[in-house]
């Protein structure tokens, strides 16, 4: 590994500014990016994806730990910061020009098990975020996900019922993983600094519940915090079976769905799961 010059004089070489139409906001503060990139547990010889690298931050910080890298890229500004990265530490990192939404990140991974860390572009973190925890194949490839968000988002991640912020990401990411809110993340770190605080959330997959489906949940949970101020008599009601399964749990039908546990959203989809 050769000596890198510090990030910012990186960015200033090459001429980058952080895109507004990317999301992009880039984070310098090296000693912070090794934080985060500690995050998951020793990453030494481990697979990491990383969406949206820029100019290659947090991607030195993931070198430096021993990771091997294989970074998505969309901007084509960003390539030759992250060419000098992989001369750098050489066989350790793949970079790959594309839009993450549209790739097939298992096949990217070679089908090897992998952890994600990225500083997400705010405009897809959370439809990845979903995908991410979306599917019925579980336990997934992923081993773990640590994911810069807007606090306002990582909130909802890991919110508890009975809190406006629940809603159906934190049912989507605790139904059959564990999530946590592992750091805050204030907007001066970032260049140029958001308007909004930002917040890392970490989560780890478990053990699905059996028999559930997952798509059976998602359209639960879409419906049910779609409406969110309605009753779930109302909300639901679109659901085929969904007001039977209501019943069949024992959940009272004027309750809204915020009131709902996850716990009780999983037994709703099971007793949907049951009836067809």
């Amino acid at each position: 590994m050769t000596d890198l010059p510090p990030i910012r004089e990186t960015i200033a070489k090459h001429g980058l500014s952080a895109s507004k139409a990317l999301g992009q906001n880039f984070l310098l503060d090296e000693q912070l990016l090794d934080r985060i990139a500690a995050l998951p547990g020793d990453l030494s010889g481990a697979n990491v994806l990383e969406v949206g690298p820029g100019p290659g931050g947090l991607t030195r910080a993931l070198l430096r730990a021993g990771a091997n890298v294989t970074a998505i890229e969309m901007d084509s500004r960003c390539l030759p910061a992250l060419k000098e990265l992989s001369e750098a530490f050489p066989d350790q990192l793949t970079v790959i020009q594309g839009d993450a939404m549209k790739l097939d990140h298992a096949e990217i991974m070679g089908g090897a098990p992998f952890h994600v860390l990225s500083n997400l572009p705010y405009n897809v973190g959370t439809a990845l975020f979903v995908r991410w925890l979306s599917g019925e194949n579980w336990p997934p490839l992923w081993q773990s996900l640590t994911l810069m968000f807007q606090r306002e988002v990582a909130e909802r991640i890991v919110a508890k019922p009975g809190r406006s912020a629940y809603g159906r990401l934190a049912v989507l990411a605790q139904w059959r993983g564990q999530a946590k809110l592992a750091m805050k993340v204030h907007r001066s770190a970032f260049t140029p600094p958001p308007k909004v605080m930002s917040a890392i959330v970490h989560v780890t997959p478990e053990e699905a519940p059996a028999s559930v489906s997952a798509k059976t949940l998602e359209r639960l949970t879409e419906a049910a915090f779609g409406q969110r101020r309605k009753m779930l008599r109302q909300s639901l009601k679109g659901v085929s079976g969904a007001l039977d399964a209501l019943e069949i749990v024992g959940i009272d039908p004027t309750r809204r769905a915020e009131t709902v546990s996850v716990e009780e959203f999983v037994a709703l989809a099971f007793a949907l799961s049951k009836e067809r």
